[in-house]
C-alpha cells in the first residue's frame, strides 16, 4: 500500500507541480501542503483531473497549534472512488488571514467551513452563510481552540420559575482557570504501584 501511495503522491505532485507547496505519504493517504492562495486550485485539479477524479469531499476541520505564527492548519479530505483513495490537504492561517470558501467547487463543504468557524474562528471568503452552527446564538470564542478554558464562560440552564432558559456566569468552588496543584484532594502522597517506573 506504502508504494501505491508513493506512486499516487508521485503523480499528484507532477500534475499541481508549484501550487503544492509539498507532499508526503501518511499512515494511509496521501498528504498535501497547500496555501490559501492555491487551495481552489489544487482542489479543482483534483476533482477535475481525469487521471485523479477525487469528486468526494469527505470533511474540512481545523486544527490548532498556538504557539506557531500562522497557528491554524486547515484540513480537507477528499475520496477518489474510481482509485479508491484518499486524500489529506492542508494548510496554514491565523485568525485574521481569511481562506477561499470551497463550496463553489463542492457544495457539501457547506457546514462544514461553518463548522470550522465556529469551533475555532477559522474566516472562509465567498461562504454564503459563514454563521455559527452549533454553538448558541451570541455564544463568545471558540471552543476548539487550545485557549478557550475547560469550564467555559456561562452556563446555559433551564429556569422553572421563568419558564425559559436563562444564561448565568459560571460559578466555580475553585477558580480552575488559576488552579491551585498544591490541593490535598489532587493525589496520594504515597507511590502507586507502577509509579517507580517513571523514574
Amino acid at each position: 500500500m506504502a508504494q501505491s501511495l508513493q506512486s499516487l503522491g508521485e503523480t499528484i505532485a507532477t500534475k499541481l507541480g508549484d501550487r503544492l507547496a509539498g507532499w508526503s505519504v501518511g499512515v494511509d493517504m496521501v498528504v498535501l501542503r497547500a496555501t490559501p492562495e492555491t487551495i481552489l486550485d489544487v482542489l479543482k485539479t483534483l476533482r477535475d483531473d481525469p487521471g485523479l477524479k477525487f469528486v468526494a469531499f469527505t470533511d474540512v476541520c481545523g486544527v490548532d497549534w498556538p504557539a506557531r505564527e500562522r497557528r491554524f492548519d486547515v484540513v480537507y479530505h477528499l475520496l477518489s472512488p474510481t482509485k479508491n483513495a484518499r486524500v489529506r490537504i492542508k494548510l496554514e492561517t491565523d485568525e485574521v488571514t481569511p481562506v477561499p470558501s470551497a463550496t463553489g467547487l463542492f457544495p457539501g463543504a457547506d457546514w462544514f467551513e461553518r463548522e470550522t468557524y465556529d469551533l475555532y474562528g477559522i474566516l472562509f471568503t465567498g461562504h454564503h452563510d459563514l454563521r455559527r452552527i452549533l454553538t448558541d446564538y451570541g455564544f463568545e470564542g471558540h471552543p476548539l481552540r487550545k485557549d478557550f478554558p475547560m469550564s467555559g464562560y456561562v452556563e446555559v440552564r433551564y429556569d422553572e420559575t421563568e419558564k425559559r432558559v436563562v444564561y448565568e456566569p459560571i460559578k466555580l468552588a475553585q477558580e480552575f482557570r488559576n488552579f491551585d496543584f498544591l490541593s490535598p484532594w489532587e493525589g496520594p502522597d504515597y507511590v502507586l504501584p507502577g509509579d517507580e517506573k517513571a523514574k
